[in-house]
């Protein structure tokens, strides 16, 4: 079984901004954290929240976070608690692992920006509540 707990809060947004490259100010998202055996070891930051949508950046230790719990929880929130349309994600094309990952879940390429990401081009990938399969079980 992959047992984890749940935690919400502010070091959950700093610790995902982190691994991500990106920057996190106090009070701009809402961090959700899936801790294991006292560890912190995957993160979900939202921020940019409009009332339609929101930005979600996952960062991860590993693969033992992922369980359908987490899942769950990380895509009811924006679309169930907030009433977001989309979640939107952005994802550096040099970064492979994290567009196949995204892809995976059920986001949809919608842009591709030139020279926009860190390292190379950056995508645009969202997912809207009809395609969330997370919102489903």
């Amino acid at each position: 079984r992959r047992g984890g707990v749940i935690h919400i809060g502010e070091d959950v947004c700093q610790w995902t901004a982190e691994r991500t490259g990106g920057k996190y100010y106090p009070g701009s998202g809402q961090g959700v954290g899936w801790v294991k055996d006292g560890e912190l070891i995957a993160g979900v930051l939202f921020d940019n929240f409009n009332g339609r949508s929101v930005q979600m950046h996952v960062a991860a230790i590993g693969k033992r976070w992922m369980t359908r719990e987490y899942l769950r929880f990380c895509f009811r929130l924006p679309f169930t608690t907030w009433g977001v349309n989309k979640v939107i994600g952005l994802v550096d094309s040099t970064n492979t692992e994290a567009m196949k990952f995204d892809l995976h879940l059920g986001f949809e390429v919608e842009a591709r920006i030139k020279d926009a990401g860190r390292f190379g081009d950056l995508f645009v990938l969202s997912m809207t509540r009809q395609q969330c399969r997370f919102l489903k079980d």
